[in-house]
């Protein structure tokens, strides 16, 4: 794949992957980008994971032929896409490594050396001449890793972005959701913790003249329409703010009664005008596409039972996902069922009291075993608050 006339894709797709970084569920594969700059100079910008060295290989090679490499840049030392360095070094005995400091010092645990006989170090503000192209180097720690750095390339314009504008799936599959879906579970499962690095990063790009990105996962981003909604997404993103207009309900369920209960809630909403409600059960449905539209959208309803007099498992684990990722700025409401001694409300609002910006719902629904019509009032009543 060509990305401009000097810069060319020499990525691999993964169609055999079941669990991106053991945990995310990636139906449409995955894909590990790299890529050469073919100058006075040849820049390869990262490597892939480790199970696809020969392809990485071959691939560059049928760029590039028998000419030498004179540069490889490593923006980003996860697995996914270091584990070819030694390789690498090894298949291009002449090639400089670059690389931040704590990128070397992370190469010495992964590979028992850091180079120090062919190194070049980067740091915020360095560039390296290839030619035509000059590539200029931006810190972004903490997108997702604290030894990240992005590269600018001033000549096409083109930003290597490492892990940020990222997006689950293979390159070679069409996602028939497009790019929003898969990047924002991406993005909230694996960077979400850290926006106000984004944000930073986000500032620092507003400086450029972008005209293509590169990310080391997900399609390469090359019109302008492209670059501006990604852009505006990734600023809603780390900036904690509200996508969409609705109203996410996460709930558990042990014998029905809970579930029940949601769905005649859901219906009470739908009623009320709520545009759009995503319902989600813990114990089936994917983690991180509740994480996803928790954070999408601005409103968000717990509904469980109450276990060992506290929450039950599947929602201790998912407020705990909340926790990890700075939840804030959103509205929460609670349904609680218990048959004897209701305390779920009280254990997820103690979960999620000590975030930023979290407004409760005065109104708790509490339910003792079925719901009964005094708990459809109540229902009725957190709809309008949730809503208002």
């Amino acid at each position: 794949m060509e990305v401009t006339e000097d810069i060319k894709y020499i990525g691999v797709n993964d169609h055999d992957i079941d669990l991106f970084e053991g945990q995310f569920e990636v139906p449409l594969g995955m894909a590990y980008n790299s890529y050469v700059i073919k100058d006075s100079k040849i820049a390869v910008m990262d490597s892939v994971d480790r199970r696809f060295g020969d392809k990485w290989l071959e691939n560059l090679k049928g760029e590039i032929g028998e000419a030498k490499v004179d540069f490889l840049v490593v923006q980003h030392m996860e697995p996914d896409h270091s584990a070819n360095i030694a390789r690498f070094a090894a298949e291009y005995p002449e090639a400089k490594i670059v690389a931040s400091m704590p990128a070397f010092g992370m190469m010495k645990n992964y590979f028992g050396t850091d180079y120090a006989d062919r190194r070049i170090v980067i740091k915020e503000g360095d560039t390296l001449d290839l030619g035509r192209h000059v590539l200029s180097f931006v810190a972004a720690p903490m997108v997702h890793w604290p030894e990240v750095m992005v590269t600018y390339d001033t000549a096409d314009k083109v930003l290597f972005s490492a892990d940020g504008f990222g997006k689950f799936g293979a390159n070679d599959v069409k996602d028939p959701e497009g790019w929003d879906c898969e990047a924002r579970r991406y993005y909230f499962g694996i960077v979400g913790k850290f926006g106000a690095n984004v944000q930073a990063l986000l500032k620092k790009a507003s400086a450029l003249d972008i005209r293509t990105i590169c990310p080391l996962h997900g399609p390469v981003l090359s019109t302008p329409e492209e670059i501006s909604h990604v852009l505006k997404q990734y600023g809603t993103w780390s900036s904690y703010g509200v996508e969409s207009d609705g109203v996410c309900v996460a709930y558990t369920s042990v014998y029905g009664h809970t579930k029940e209960a949601v769905e005649k809630f859901v219906e009470i909403l739908k009623s009320k005008g709520c545009p759009k409600v995503a319902v989600a059960d813990l114990a089936r449905d994917d983690t991180y596409e509740t994480i996803e539209d928790a954070f999408r959208y601005g409103r968000l309803v717990l509904a469980t039972t109450t276990y060992n007099t506290g929450v039950f498992p599947f929602m201790r684990e998912f407020l705990d996902h909340l926790v990890a990722r700075q939840f804030q700025n959103r509205k929460v409401g609670f349904i609680e069922n218990g048959s004897w001694a209701p305390m779920a409300a009280k254990g997820m609002k103690a979960k999620l009291e000590g975030l930023k910006d979290i407004s409760f719902c005065a109104n708790t629904v509490t339910i003792k075993g079925s719901a009964t019509e005094a708990n459809i009032a109540q229902m009725q009543a957190l709809a309008d608050e949730i809503l208002a």
